[in-house]
């Protein structure tokens, strides 16, 4: 698989299981690839709706994606502590200098107290209906979701004490070149 090479700015690209374009985040910074996966750092980049609403995010994040599990996530540095938002997707593809996923509507919010909660599942039941998500898929995405709660109780990886702090460092260092 092709990745973005560290230093060099990526799209992140997010559709819906039809094939539809959901929403697009215009710059990031490639931060570290593996074999596993690929960390990245924007701040106040513009995202672009399937809609053509354009808005810009209010803080600086570090997002990890992930080549084996189905999710991303991605760690808001704000004045109160680290949020995070992660996403129940499919692994990531590198493509056309971007990183793109199916997004399966399924989220969950994690606050700096390392409480949580999962989102949209009412969303996640229409979109199911809707565009047909084989049963097969439901049971990898609600497995993920108990891998990624796993790693929440556990501070592991995205979660670990000083991970985006870390992470946020090696972005300021690349854009102060």
């Amino acid at each position: 698989m092709d990745y973005p090479v560290p230093g060099n700015d990526f799209e992140i690209k997010s559709y819906k299981h039809n094939g539809t374009l959901h929403r697009v985040w215009d710059s990031n910074l490639t931060l570290q690839r593996t074999n596993e996966g690929v960390i990245g750092g924007n701040d106040r980049t513009y995202v672009r709706e399937s809609n053509g609403e354009i808005w810009q995010t209010k803080e600086p994040a570090i997002c990890c994606f992930f080549t084996d599990y189905w999710f991303n996530v991605i760690g808001m540095i704000r004045t109160n502590g680290i949020h995070y938002y992660c996403n129940i997707a499919s692994p990531f593809i590198f493509e056309n200098n971007a990183i793109k996923y199916i997004d399966y509507d399924l989220d969950i919010r994690i606050y700096p107290d390392m409480t949580y909660e999962l989102l949209d599942e009412d969303e996640f039941d229409v979109h199911k209906q809707k565009m047909n998500y084989p049963q097969k898929i439901e049971s990898i995405l609600y497995r993920h979701v108990e891998h990624l709660t796993s790693w929440i109780h556990q501070r592991k990886g995205p979660f670990a004490p000083n991970f985006i702090d870390e992470w946020y460092e090696r972005f300021l260092l690349y854009r102060s070149f």
